[in-house]
């Protein structure tokens, strides 16, 4: 999906990615949310609270709770700010 925001011109942003990531969420497409997330890390596009929220409702909604639950931790390392 990045590939083709790429070719398609958009700025591969938090703000980008995270609408990206909310959109895989909504589809229920839990396995393609996990790989933004990662290509993310690639792309050294910062990760917030918005992008691990949307992931992990995503594996939530796919039955994943393994993941999600390895993604509140993932989220607990990187240190992200939490909303207050």
């Amino acid at each position: 999906l990045l590939v083709e925001m790429d070719l398609a011109l958009v700025e591969s942003d938090t703000i980008t990615c995270n609408a990206a990531v909310s959109a895989c969420e909504k589809r229920g497409k839990w396995n393609q949310a996990l790989t933004l997330l990662g290509d993310m890390g690639v792309r050294r596009v910062a990760l917030d609270i918005v992008t691990f929220n949307a992931a992990v409702s995503a594996c939530e909604k796919g039955g994943e709770w393994a993941k999600s639950v390895s993604l509140l931790a993932d989220m607990a390392s990187a240190r992200v700010k939490l909303d207050t």
